[in-house]
This record gives C-alpha cells, sequence and structure tokens, in this order.
C-alpha cells in the first residue's frame, strides 16, 4: 500500500461512497471510508428498488412536474409531499426546481443522463463477473393503467429511441407474454430491454467484500462533523473523537452532505426526499422482470423469491420517520395492476425508509469543491443513486488520479449554482 499521505479519505458507505472506494483502491490509491452507520448498517442504498435504468433519461426536474406536485400536495397517499417549513434552503431548492422545469433542460440533460446510466450499466456487468449479486438482464416494464398513461410512456418510449435507446411499446397481451408469472390489469406497457435490476443488498456486501480484498479500510458507526482545512486545502476530517487525516478527500455523505460542504464554502441546494419500500417475502405471484406502476409512482422488483414495492418522494429535511398514509398509498396501488394481490397481503410487513439526495435539476453534484483543491463532491442522485453508482464511482476515480472522464461531465459540477 502507498505511503498514507497518498490516502483518500471516502465519507459514506452508501453505493456512491463505497464505488467510489472501490475504483479508487482498483486505481492503486489507499482508501479509508468512514460511515455513520455500524458495520453493513442500514442506509439508503439497502431498502431502494434496485433498478440499473438507462430508461431514467428524463431529469426529475422536467414540464409537468410542479402542477403534478402541487395536486398531490393535498392527498395524504399521494406519491409526492413537500412538507411546508419556513426555511431558506427549502425555498432556494424548490425556485431552482422551478426554473429548471422546462423543455430547453431536459434536451440539455437526457444524453447525459443516457450515457451516464449506460456506461453504469457496463460496469454492473463486468462487477457481475467478478461477484453475485442478483444481476437480472431481462428489462423493465412501465405499467400503464390509462390511456392517458399509456399516451405519456408511448412519448418517453419514442424520445428514448430518438436518442438510441431500445424501447417497445406493447399492448397488455404482448406485456403477459413478456412476464407470464404475474397476472396484470393494464392499459398497455412500454418495456426497456437495457434496464436490469439487482439485489441492492448483495450488491452492498459485494462491494464491502471486494474494498477489503483490496486493502481498502471501513471505519463504521463513526459521525463526521467536522471538515478541517488549512491554505485551500482539507487537512482532515473529525468527529466522535476520531480524525481522519489523508490527501485527498470524498465527500459522498448522501442527504447529509450539505452541512460538511457549507463547512467548506458551498452551500449545495440538495433536499432529503424520503421513499418507502415494503417486501412481501413470499408474494402471490412473482414476475420476472421489474417494473414502474406508472401512475402509482411505485417500482416492483423480484428479489430472490421476494417481491419489493418503492414509492414515494416526501421532501421533509432530515426525517426517517415512517409516515403510514404513504406507505398506504403504495399498498393501495399494488391491486390495480396486480389483481392477484390484496392489502392483506402486506399485514405484518415492515416498511423500510430512506433518504435520498435530490438536486434541483434532477443532475447529480460530481466533481471538485470551489476553492478546496482537494475535495470532491459525490452526491444528488435522487432515485439514481444505485444505477449510476458504479460509473460515479469511477469518474470520482478520475478526478482523484487526473485520468480523463469517459465523458465530459461539467454539467455535473457541485458549484454550477453559485
Amino acid at each position: 500500500m502507498k505511503d498514507s499521505n497518498e490516502r483518500v479519505i471516502v465519507l459514506g458507505g452508501g453505493v456512491i461512497g463505497l464505488c467510489s472506494a472501490y475504483y479508487a483502491l482498483r486505481r492503486g490509491l489507499p482508501v479509508t471510508v468512514i460511515e455513520r452507520e455500524t458495520a453493513g448498517g442500514d442506509n439508503c442504498s439497502l431498502g431502494n428498488a434496485g433498478m440499473i435504468v438507462p430508461s431514467h433519461f428524463i431529469p426529475l426536474a422536467a414540464p409537468g412536474m410542479i402542477a403534478k406536485g402541487l395536486r398531490w400536495m393535498f392527498n395524504p397517499e399521494s406519491p409526492f409531499y413537500i412538507r411546508p417549513r419556513l426555511d431558506p434552503a427549502l425555498a432556494r431548492w424548490g425556485w431552482l426546481f422551478y426554473r429548471h422545469s422546462t423543455p430547453g433542460h431536459v434536451e440539455r440533460s437526457r444524453e447525459l443522463l443516457r450515457d451516464l446510466n449506460l456506461e453504469s450499466r457496463r460496469l454492473f456487468l463486468e462487477l457481475a463477473e467478478e461477484d453475485d449479486f442478483g444481476l437480472a438482464k431481462g428489462g423493465m416494464l412501465m405499467l400503464c393503467k390509462t390511456a392517458k398513461g399509456l399516451d405519456e410512456e408511448v412519448a418517453v418510449a419514442a424520445a428514448a429511441r430518438a436518442i438510441g435507446l431500445e424501447a417497445e411499446v406493447l399492448d397488455p397481451a404482448a406485456a403477459a407474454h413478456l412476464d407470464p408469472g404475474i397476472t396484470m390489469d393494464l392499459a398497455g406497457a412500454v418495456h426497456f430491454p437495457q434496464d436490469c435490476h439487482l439485489d441492492p443488498a448483495r450488491f452492498m456486501a459485494a462491494l464491502r467484500r471486494q474494498i477489503t480484498a483490496l486493502g481498502g479500510e471501513i471505519a463504521s458507526g463513526v459521525e463526521i462533523d467536522t471538515l478541517e482545512t488549512r491554505d485551500g486545502r482539507v487537512v482532515a476530517l473529525s468527529g466522535g473523537g476520531r480524525r481522519f487525516e489523508g490527501k485527498q478527500f470524498v465527500i459522498a455523505g448522501g442527504s447529509w452532505s450539505p452541512s460538511l460542504l457549507r463547512q467548506a464554502g458551498l452551500k449545495l441546494p440538495l433536499q432529503a426526499g424520503k421513499g418507502y419500500s415494503l417486501t412481501l417475502p413470499e408474494p402471490p405471484e412473482l414476475p420476472a422482470l421489474c417494473s414502474i406502476f406508472v401512475e402509482a409512482k411505485v417500482a416492483v422488483t423480484p428479489i430472490g423469491g421476494s417481491l419489493r414495492f418503492a414509492g414515494t418522494m416526501e421532501v421533509g429535511g432530515l426525517d426517517l420517520s415512517i409516515n403510514p398514509g404513504r406507505v398506504r398509498g403504495i399498498v393501495k396501488s399494488v391491486h390495480g395492476y396486480f389483481p392477484k394481490f390484496r392489502e392483506q397481503d402486506f399485514e405484518g410487513v415492515k416498511p423500510w425508509a430512506g433518504l435520498r439526495p435530490v438536486s434541483p435539476d434532477g443532475i447529480p453534484y460530481l466533481g471538485r469543491v470551489p476553492r478546496l483543491s482537494n475535495l470532491v463532491a459525490a452526491t444528488g442522485h435522487a432515485m439514481m443513486g444505485l444505477s449510476l453508482g458504479p460509473v460515479s464511482g469511477r469518474l470520482v476515480a478520475d478526478l482523484l488520479t487526473g485520468d480523463p472522464p469517459f465523458r465530459p461531465v461539467d454539467a455535473m459540477a457541485p458549484g454550477r449554482f453559485d
């Protein structure tokens, strides 16, 4: 291992932090990962839908999202909610979201998101050769209950094909033929063959094994609260009675990143978007493909013999409490698409909640922090954290070593809103 003066300190034990550590180690850099949770503990990367989604080339900030959000605000079971509060950071984030919800922003962003997801998919395939984490390559179905929902997804499919992605519009019979293991009640569907899914817990465990095997260190259960700087550089991270010195530093702390980055002089517009999931260990039926209920905004993923339902975007600060209404909304949506399922099937199933770091333009933050030459920020991936984990990690490694990235990524600069 190289001298400790070359050490990289990665803050964050989620998928972005672990992938950053893995690819830095593969470049020969000594790495220490610091995580808030105890070893292997719960974080936002474990209970998500486990999807790899080249189909998600439209950023969260897009035309129509403001109107949908306002309608959903008054429904306690809706898939989207912003908890009103007097918070200048929330007000700034909301204003920036509004300004970016335009056709022009979608046009400027779609090829970046396409390329990031396709490259990440390629890296997932490489990683699957090293470890088995349940990677399935059958694609994803966008399941449409209404004619209006189907019309919207047909338009998305056309836009996907226009930028070189694969997309096929299916009638109900064709959707049933593609995934005969599940009974569906639909107006139609769109199949994105390049999408994949995996078991998030197995993937995270595989990353931890690889990091340890490559000589990396993981410090668990450490709450970092201080970023120490000197002469335009970070010299250490400290907290909980521990101090970590290094040559380069990566902040990949998800929704907790802004507080430390403020100490670096960067007011990062980012909000925590709480999502929920419920995993049925013995579902009445088990699809082979992952899917999304289009109108209900619920993601569905087979994980081994179990079936996970995930959804909602609840913007309410760093709060991991369970909102029963949001969970109820997920459960109530299932029967409409999968008629063999009943609400009783979910009795006794413990809901999981995680906080996804959401940027106001739907583009992750990944790059060097202004004014601190040895600090990299990697956060803001929202619902695509798992999907963009490997490519984000490799891009972080490129920054740490000075290697050129696989494509220009200036649009992801952490200081783009300063």
